[in-house]
């Protein structure tokens, strides 16, 4: 299937509704999960110095920032549905994007979706309410019809859901930070000792480690791309969004930190599996905790709905392509939502969440889609050299920099789990390249 490179036209059916808080929204409320409440203690673990521990969340922010700056190129030149399957398509061919599409569908956002209803019903209401197992898996069952129901009646009705949870839990996340440096008795010299050794290469490696979790935690903010095709002023709003949004996230996250550090040191942090909530209960007390259990609750719900508001355009995209269920990309006469992906979406992660097998399959594929991030914003390179004429109301800042410091966290994190969890590569590479199949079925099925 021939593919203009001036096609920026808006998929039929699929309105223009999202504005720049809405993309804003989007990045902020998919990037806060659980990670800024899991990951400091691992970080910690690492480094030890209290500067390292910092600097490691100012690089992963500014690596972040950089591959925004990229995507937000692509999505100014490309404003249509299914973002980064869109500028794989249009760099390297419909093969790459299908891949990209197939692992996303398969495992990669669904198997967050069922990580996310599990955690949701499993490990954070129980704080609350004894609930048996049955009723675990009920309640992560309903979380997800009830985001699919919210999505499928209206793009709006789901981008006023993520508008709000985004604001309570960036607010919740502030609060806490005030309340910690307001209430609880701390020590700035936290934030300096124990004092930085000199580099070493096993500081080095351990700092890269550490690098490799802090960009999982900042994950989230690429997915703003899929709705390219539902966003008004794209060119406009959908840079800035990216902007505003990773450096909100970079601002939040640093003073998190160091709301942690006040409270305790790297060493505390580093043998805490909740430090969120062992500061809050430092701060005020056991009813912290109760605060914090509160916030996180919040927090999956947004990343989840995130989930759900977003990667459905991108198999809509690959359908509208031919190289997926040929219904997936219809748009519901009312809705005007692509309602037969959300629900295809919807219906595999209750079939994971239920399964008990998901979190092993996101642990296969977890560094095959940062390879998937790194052709992504590779793109910017073989598109300006492809289509040197094409309108591009927004170019990469710090181009050729910028993005290639992106690739090469992206290559490091990718390499990382080849030589660490070899077999879960290998594994992960095998459920990527079960997607030719498929491809070449799909492809043959749209050329005959």
């Amino acid at each position: 299937m021939q593919h203009s490179p001036s096609d920026t036209s808006t998929p039929v059916g699929l309105p223009r509704v999202l504005g720049l808080w809405d993309i804003v929204a989007i990045v902020v409320g998919g990037i806060i999960g659980s990670g800024i409440f899991l990951v400091p203690a691992a970080i910690a673990w690492q480094v030890g110095s209290p500067m390292l521990f910092l600097s490691v969340w100012v690089i992963g922010g500014l690596l972040s920032f950089f591959g925004a700056l990229a995507f937000a190129e692509l999505a100014a030149s490309f404003p249509q549905a299914g973002g980064a399957y869109v500028y794989l398509r249009e760099a390297y061919g419909p093969w790459v994007a299908f891949l990209f599409g197939w692992t996303l569908f398969l495992v990669v956002d669904t198997g967050s979706m069922a990580t996310l209803a599990v955690a949701f019903s499993s490990l954070y209401l129980p704080y609350f309410f004894d609930l048996s197992p049955a009723t675990e898996k009920a309640l992560a069952v309903a979380m997800i019809v009830a985001l699919v129901t919210v999505n499928y009646v209206g793009v709006r009705w789901g981008a006023n859901v993520q508008n709000g949870l985004t604001i309570i839990k960036f607010g919740a996340l502030a609060g806490v930070c005030l309340v910690v440096f307001l209430f609880a008795e701390g020590d700035v010299a936290h934030f300096t000792s124990p004092a930085t050794e000199p580099l070493s290469w096993g500081l080095a490696g351990s700092f890269g480690v550490a690098l490799v979790a802090v960009l999982w935690a900042y994950k989230g903010w690429e997915a703003a791309s899929y709705s390219a095709g539902e966003t008004r002023e794209p060119a406009r709003n959908l840079p800035l969004g990216l902007f505003i949004g990773t450096l909100a996230i970079i601002g939040i996250y640093l003073v998190t930190n160091l709301a942690y550090l006040y409270v305790f040191p790297t060493g505390t942090i580093a043998v805490s599996d909740r430090v969120a909530s062992d500061a809050m209960s430092v701060a005020i007390g056991p009813v912290g905790a109760s605060i914090i259990a509160v916030v996180i609750l919040i927090s999956i719900v947004g990343a989840a709905n995130q989930v759900l508001l977003t990667s459905p355009r991108v198999y809509y995209a690959m359908a509208k392509d031919g190289l997926f269920f040929r219904h997936i990309s219809e748009v519901h006469p009312r809705f005007r939502t692509p309602h037969l992906s959300i629900l295809a979406m919807g219906a595999w992660a209750i079939v994971l969440s239920l399964s008990g097998t998901f979190q092993q399959l996101f642990t296969y594929v977890i560094f095959g889609q940062w390879i998937f991030f790194g052709l992504t914003v590779g793109a910017v390179f073989i598109l300006r050299k492809k289509r040197p004429e094409m309108h591009r109301p927004y170019r990469t800042f710090g181009y050729p920099l910028t993005p290639i410091l992106f690739i090469l966290a992206a290559l490091a994190i990718s390499l990382n789990t080849l030589v660490n969890e070899t077999w879960n590569a290998m594994a992960g590479l095998l459920i990527i390249g079960l997607g030719l199949p498929a491809y070449f079925y799909w492809k043959k099925k749209e050329e005959g």
